[in-house]
Formats: C-alpha cells, sequence, structure tokens
C-alpha cells in the first residue's frame, strides 16, 4: 500500500511540475497561480480584520464629545440644533431644550452607549420646563 501511495504523489508532483514548467505556456500558469495565492491571502487578512474587534484609541474629552454627537444625532428627525453636548472627564453632558419627551430619553440613552463614555448627565428638558440641577461630579449616573 504504501509503494501505490509514493506512486500517486510521485505522479502528482511530476504532473504537476510538467503543467507549471511547460515552455509555451508556463510562465501564464504561474503567473495566474501567483495571483490566485495573492487573492486568496488578501482574502484571509480581510476575514481575519472583519473578525478582530477593532479598539479605537483613547480619546480626549473633545473627541469623545465628537463621538457622541456623531452617534446621537444619526437619525435624520434627531433635534441636532437644540442639544448641546459637552464631555469633561470622560461624562457626557447633554444640554437643551427638546420638545418631545421620548427624545430627551433616547438621545441620554444613546449617549451611555458610547465606548469611552463613563457616564451621562442628561440636562435635557422640555420647553417651558426647567432644566435639571446638574448632579455632583461623586454622583453621576456610571454606564454599567
Amino acid at each position: 500500500m504504501s509503494r501505490l501511495i509514493t506512486f500517486v504523489f510521485g505522479a502528482a508532483a511530476g504532473a504537476a511540475a510538467m503543467h507549471f514548467l511547460d515552455p509555451t505556456s508556463g510562465s501564464r500558469r504561474r503567473h495566474q497561480a501567483a495571483s490566485t495565492a495573492t487573492h486568496a491571502s488578501n482574502v484571509a487578512r480581510g476575514a481575519v480584520a472583519n473578525a478582530t474587534p477593532s479598539r479605537s484609541p483613547d480619546l480626549d474629552d473633545v473627541g469623545l464629545a465628537h463621538k457622541v454627537e456623531s452617534e446621537i444625532f444619526r437619525d435624520a428627525e434627531a433635534p441636532k440644533g437644540d442639544v448641546s453636548v459637552n464631555v469633561e472627564a470622560g461624562v457626557a453632558y447633554l444640554r437643551g431644550t427638546v420638545a418631545d419627551g421620548d427624545w430627551i430619553a433616547r438621545l441620554g440613552d444613546e449617549a451611555a452607549h458610547v465606548d469611552g463614555i463613563k457616564g451621562v448627565n442628561n440636562l435635557l428638558h422640555e420647553p417651558g420646563k426647567p432644566a435639571p440641577a446638574a448632579e455632583p461630579r461623586g454622583a453621576i449616573n456610571d454606564r454599567t
């Protein structure tokens, strides 16, 4: 049985050598095989990159504020002009008047889920109602 396996592998190696070392079209075949191998390598690298969680570099407060704004204002209906976002020591402060109470809760919740935000102090309020009092630094709602 071992002689048969050796013969089969030898025949396969000879056929492959003849296929790629052919003087008339071997060069084209080798180039095609190299291109296919490069493509397969690039596909594998892309799969690894997609499977590996990306970790954004630690952002400063200004970068975090921009990140919060881009997340909470993603919806075209979001009240962009009515809300101010500020981040201090990783804590997002949302200020302004918003006519819809559902948006107030939604914006605060979305800001809390932004990667890098340690807590949210939602000071948004409806028109005609007083703004909520800012909580002292130690009592900020931490994200769990």
